[in-house]
C-alpha cells in the first residue's frame, strides 16, 4: 500500500508541476488576483516535503514518518482545496480585462491532479494505519 500511495504522490507531482509552468508561463507570479505566489508555493513546498517524509517511512518503515506524511498531506490538500475554488472562480471571470494565470490550465489536468491527490491521500492514510502490509 505504502507503494501505491507513493506512485500515487508522484503522479500527483508531475500534473502539479505541468500546472506551475502553465502558471509561471501566463503571468502568475506578476498577478494580483486568482491564485497567488505564497498559496501556491507553500501547496508545492509542503508537498515535496511530505513526499520525502514518505520515502523515509518507505525507506525505514518507521510509521512516525509515515504519519508526519499524512498531517502534511492534509495542509496540502486544504490549500489545493482553496486553490481549487478560486480556479473555478477564475473561470468564470474571463470578461475581465486582467485575466489570472490559472485560467490557463488545461481543465482535464487540473481535475487529474485534484483527484489523484484526494487518492493518495486516502492511500497514505490506509498504508500509516497498516492497511495491506
Amino acid at each position: 500500500m505504502e507503494w501505491a500511495a507513493l506512485l500515487a504522490w508522484l503522479l500527483t507531482a508531475l500534473g502539479g508541476a505541468s500546472l506551475l509552468v502553465q502558471w509561471l508561463r501566463h503571468g502568475g507570479l506578476r498577478q494580483r488576483e486568482g491564485i497567488r505566489f505564497m498559496r501556491l508555493f507553500a501547496h508545492a513546498g509542503l508537498a515535496v516535503v511530505g513526499v520525502g517524509l514518505w520515502i523515509a517511512f518507505v525507506v525505514s518503515g518507521e510509521v512516525v514518518f509515515a504519519w508526519i506524511a499524512v498531517g502534511i498531506l492534509v495542509a496540502v490538500a486544504l490549500l489545493g482545496a482553496t486553490m481549487f475554488v478560486i480556479w473555478l472562480r477564475g473561470q468564470n471571470r474571463r470578461e475581465h480585462t486582467t485575466v489570472p494565470a490559472e485560467t490557463s490550465f488545461p481543465v482535464p489536468v487540473a481535475l487529474l491532479h485534484g483527484v489523484l491527490g484526494v487518492s493518495t491521500l486516502a492511500l497514505a492514510v490506509l498504508a500509516a494505519s497498516g492497511v495491506g502490509t
